[in-house]
């Protein structure tokens, strides 16, 4: 599934070619005293290098035409850290995760997180957790769910069954990852249609969607389409009416990249994790409100037993005999040292405080924008501190395009797109509160919305509605 404005839109490189007044080099004429120009050619190595200073120059200046990561609310992932963090991933940035002999410290400390994340999760191993650190909650996905494959094919080759058609079930509203896992190990999408009344997976939907193929069910704490948690507990209840009606055992497994850092600390009432046990696995994103920078996501299994021992691979590395069982070999082992400074910096009372203090900015900026005319919302930050919105039936003159293209002349980025099948044809904006956006800065975006819409209001839609903009992909 891709995520596109209405329309469809020509496929686009992964590398686009940016047109140059050159061609094919780099004007290099940096502000100092005698200074020869010299052109470096951008698709090629040159044959000689520069000096630190100007090489740093160089990438540095064009580097600021990306957008400012502190006032993208597109994005779940984490874009401020104490300096502190910031030090210790420096100090860290050296060091390979894969290499638990050479930096037992660091293995250490990412056996300490994912015993702390299954403490929070409720899982009840006596040996200790099962799970791992990835480089982001898409790679633990495909470990969640490679790890669904294996169960399942070993109980059909057990039982003399065919083994060969596995299906997975979850709504059309899942983040594209698990499209690629489906794509990727020949397992059949069964992607349940969403409604504007549920925009989500749906347990009356999921049991529907099963049958002796299904590996699984996804369930997500946190759309990335709008921020609303799957209902688990219900989907959970639902599987079991169906194993007892139809002989159907099958296992959940909880995407919470987003609320898995968020649920425990402001909805402990929420039943959704390892208490439920028809949940077996469970990943995160420590890099969205997990509160690190980019770089690391998390993978937890209820027990020993759910993670299949084929996927496990016992590895003579550098001097030391390690079990591995993620898709990446090296990775930093940096954001791993933050994750757990995070955790051991805010404690439970602190993570309950920050993500308390994003939902209920969240909520006043869901509230402020619901009283601005041409607004309805489609969520309010009741689940994870996110919000969608989008123009009322009425508003025909200018899109939700329009006010995204207007706000980033602001220096906003607040992506606008289109719902997912079903409700395809809903097409909203979407503001992702993170630690570090403020109440202050929250004023000043809805202050510059009220200006955006002003002028849209006035002068219409300042581009002929070809339907043909692209679109924030998921």
């Amino acid at each position: 599934m891709t995520h596109r404005a209405a329309g469809t839109l020509a496929p686009m490189a992964l590398h686009e070619h940016l047109p140059s007044s050159d061609d094919d080099t780099l004007d290099l004429r940096l502000p100092r005293p005698a200074m020869a120009v010299q052109e470096v050619p951008r698709l090629r190595i040159a044959a000689t290098g520069l000096p630190a200073d100007d090489a740093y120059q160089l990438v540095h200046d064009e580097l600021m035409l990306d957008g400012n990561a502190r006032l993208n609310l597109a994005t779940f992932v984490t874009t401020w850290m104490e300096p502190q963090a910031r030090v210790l991933i420096d100090e860290c940035l050296d060091k390979n995760m894969v290499d638990k002999d050479e930096y037992p410290q660091t293995a250490e400390l990412e056996r300490r997180c994912v015993n702390i994340l299954a403490d929070l999760w409720h899982a009840k191993e006596s040996d200790g957790a099962t799970g791992c650190s990835t480089t982001g909650s898409s790679e633990a996905c495909m470990m969640g769910g490679l790890a669904l494959k294996w169960r399942w094919r070993e109980r059909r080759r057990a039982a003399g069954q065919p083994a060969d058609r596995p299906n997975l079930v979850m709504g059309a509203n899942v983040q594209v990852c698990w499209e690629k896992f489906c794509r990727y190990w020949d397992v059949e999408p069964r992607c349940v249609p969403v409604t504007a009344e549920h925009p989500y997976l749906t347990a009356a939907g999921a049991a529907a969607a099963c049958d002796e193929n299904t590996i699984g069910v996804v369930a997500i704490l946190g759309s990335t389409f709008d921020g609303s948690y799957e209902p688990v507990a219900e989907i959970s209840a639902a599987l079991d009416v169906l194993q007892a009606e139809h002989g159907l055992d099958v296992p959940l497994h909880v995407d919470a990249a987003s609320g898995g850092f968020v649920a425990p600390f402001v909805d402990p009432e929420l039943v959704w994790d390892f208490s439920l046990r028809r949940v077996q696995s469970i990943n995160a994103s420590g890099h969205k409100y997990g509160l690190v920078y980019p770089g690391v996501g998390w993978i937890v299994w209820r027990e020993r037993d759910a993670l299949p021992q084929e996927l496990v691979f016992e590895v003579d590395y550098l001097g030391g005999e390690m079990p591995t069982f993620a898709l990446n070999f090296s990775r930093p082992g940096a954001q791993v040292a933050a994750q757990y400074y995070t955790l051991v910096r805010l404690g439970f009372e602190g993570f309950r405080a920050l993500q308390q203090t994003s939902r209920d900015t969240a909520k006043f900026l869901s509230a402020q924008l619901a009283d601005i005319g041409p607004f309805t919302l489609v969520s309010d930050g009741s689940d994870l501190p996110v919000l969608a919105f989008r123009l009322k039936d009425d508003v025909t003159h200018y899109s939700v395009y329009d006010v995204s293209e207007l706000l980033r002349t602001h220096g906003w980025i607040v992506p606008a797109y289109r719902m997912p099948d079903g409700i395809h044809d809903m097409a909203v904006l979407r503001v992702c509160v993170r630690h570090g956006f403020s109440r202050d800065l929250a004023g000043l975006l809805l202050r510059d919305v009220r200006r955006v819409v002003e002028r849209l209001e006035e002068h219409g839609s300042p581009i002929p509605p070809d339907d043909s903009r692209s679109s924030f992909h998921h």
